[in-house]
C-alpha cells in the first residue's frame, strides 16, 4: 500500500499589495469624530454605563448647555436640545471649521478654545457642561457653571490602546500616564466640586482588518506617536499574520466617567 500525503502550502503574502492598501487607509480623509468608515471593521466592548442616558437624565428643556470638544457636533445633535440654549467649544482647526459650517447656521453658539483654562464664556452661565473625550480645566469649568450646575465627563484614560501602540511602535510610552479616574477626581474636588458618580472600565477593542487599524492609528496620533505605514511596516506584517490565523486583532481601551456637582 502506498500512503498518499497531501500538503497545503500557505499562500505567499503579497507585501506590495498590502503596502499599497495600508497607505491608502492611512491617507483616507475624515471629518469630526465620525468613525463610520470603520463600521463592521472595528468594534468596541460595551461600557458599564450609558453616557447619553446619564446626560439626558440631567438635561432639562430650559438648561443652558455647553458641550466641550464637540468634534463635528455628532453626539450633541443627537441630544435634540434646543439650539438657542446650546454652546460648543472646539480646539482642533478642521473640526472647528466643520462646527462653523454645520452648527452655527442652526443657532448653536460655537467658540474656539486654545487653552483649557480659558473658556470664552462669562461666569456662572451654564446649567450643564458635558465633556466627552476632551481636555478639561476643573477650575475653569467650575467658574462657568451656575450654582447647582452639573459637570458630566467621559474620558479616554491614559492606558487607552497602549497594548496595540506597543505592538506597532516598539518602546512606545503612554502619552498621558497620569490621566486616570482617581487623578481627575482629585482635581475636581480641589476645584470645589462634589463628585457624585465615578466609574472606570477597560473594554476590549477588536479590529477585523489591518487597514482599519492603520486608519484608526493615523487619526489617534497622540496614542500612536510617530506611527506610519513606512516606519511600522514589519509590525503591520506581523499583525496581518496574526489576523489570518485568528480573524481579528485585539486591544484594550480605557474609559472613565465622572459626574460632579457645583454646590
Amino acid at each position: 500500500n502506498v500512503a498518499l500525503v497531501f500538503t497545503m502550502e500557505r499562500p505567499v503574502m503579497d507585501r506590495d499589495r498590502l503596502y499599497a492598501l495600508w497607505t491608502q487607509a492611512q491617507e483616507h480623509p475624515t471629518q469630526g469624530w465620525d468613525f463610520s468608515h470603520l463600521d463592521g471593521r472595528m468594534e468596541s466592548g460595551a461600557l458599564p454605563w450609558d453616557y447619553r442616558a446619564i446626560v439626558l437624565a440631567r438635561l432639562r428643556p430650559d438648561s443652558r448647555l455647553l458641550d466641550m470638544g464637540t468634534g463635528g457636533g455628532e453626539f450633541l445633535l443627537g441630544l435634540g436640545h434646543p439650539h438657542r440654549l446650546t454652546s460648543v467649544t472646539e480646539g482642533y482647526a478642521p473640526n472647528l471649521a466643520l462646527c462653523q459650517e454645520r452648527l452655527s447656521p442652526l443657532g448653536i453658539e460655537v467658540k474656539a478654545v486654545r487653552e483649557d483654562n480659558r473658556l470664552d464664556f462669562p461666569g456662572e452661565c451654564f446649567d450643564l457642561i458635558i465633556n466627552r473625550h476632551e481636555d478639561l480645566s476643573a477650575p475653569e469649568i467650575f467658574r462657568c457653571l451656575k450654582p447647582g450646575g452639573m459637570f458630566i465627563t467621559q474620558q479616554v484614560g491614559g492606558g487607552n490602546n497602549h497594548d496595540l501602540a506597543k505592538r506597532l511602535i516598539p518602546g512606545c510610552a503612554p502619552s498621558f500616564p497620569d490621566h486616570t479616574l482617581s487623578a481627575n477626581v482629585r482635581l475636581l474636588e480641589a476645584a470645589g466640586f462634589e463628585v457624585i458618580r465615578r466609574e472606570e472600565a477597560f473594554p476590549r477593542v477588536r479590529f477585523y482588518d489591518v487597514a482599519a487599524l492603520v486608519y484608526f492609528a493615523g487619526i489617534i496620533q497622540w496614542e500612536f506617536p510617530g506611527f506610519s505605514v513606512d516606519t511600522s511596516f514589519e509590525q503591520l506584517i506581523s499583525l496581518q499574520e496574526e489576523l489570518e490565523t485568528t480573524g481579528h486583532i485585539d486591544g484594550t481601551e480605557h474609559r472613565f466617567l465622572i459626574a460632579a456637582a457645583k454646590k
